[in-house]
């Protein structure tokens, strides 16, 4: 279309047609410029994998979760939490986790990254924070048994300082002794070999 009247202008003679050829030659590149750049587009985004929409990610920043918007200090609540609800959640969490089907087989592989969890609880200088540590140790230790023997000399020092406290003293004789019912007579030496003072159960 553009190139007949390109023709066309370029046969005639009258005055002014220069301009007027310029003008629709002009005309015509910006045409032919604004579709190129339309198909150049409509390549691009036909090239662009159908597949990323339709990803997990992609649907995640469409539709963000709650827990997206978190402080990340509270996305993983753990047992040394001090502010409401979270004390609850990694009490109550910790607590479940252990009572789901097959927990025995799922906890024994996770110990080497539950005991740091535990010891930093048990040296928390807050007194609730230590409870909830202490608590949680003897429901694993219900849970693992004598799988926990080998990470018991990381916990015994914080118990066998926190034994000196007067309102501590009977809950940390009391898991003492659960430690040493679960863990079996494996445990009990470890127990006297930080804690010389603890009197076994079988006494």
């Amino acid at each position: 279309m553009c190139r007949s009247k390109r023709e066309a202008m370029q046969k005639s003679e009258y005055p002014g047609s220069t301009q007027l050829r310029n003008r629709i030659t002009g005309n015509c590149d910006q045409r032919s410029l604004s579709s190129a750049q339309i198909k150049h587009k409509t390549v691009i985004q036909q090239s662009k994998p159908s597949s990323s929409t339709s990803s997990p990610e992609s649907a995640r920043k469409l539709h963000p979760r709650p827990s997206d918007k978190l402080n990340p200090k509270t996305i993983n609540p753990g047992l040394r939490e001090t502010k409401h609800p979270y004390t609850f959640v990694s009490k109550e969490g910790f607590r479940e986790l252990l009572l789901v089907s097959g927990a025995p087989e799922k906890a024994v592989p996770l110990l080497p990254r539950l005991i740091p969890v535990l010891r930093a609880a048990l040296v928390h200088s807050d007194d609730e924070v230590f409870e909830r540590g202490l608590n949680a140790l003897v429901q694993l230790s219900v849970i693992v048994g004598p799988c926990l023997n080998d990470h018991l000399k990381h916990l015994l020092t914080s118990l066998s300082k926190r034994l000196m406290d007067k309102k501590f003293k009977e809950p940390i004789t009391s898991a003492l002794q659960k430690l040493e019912q679960h863990g079996g007579s494996g445990s009990l030496i470890i127990i006297k070999s930080k804690i010389p003072t603890y009197c076994s159960i079988c006494c």
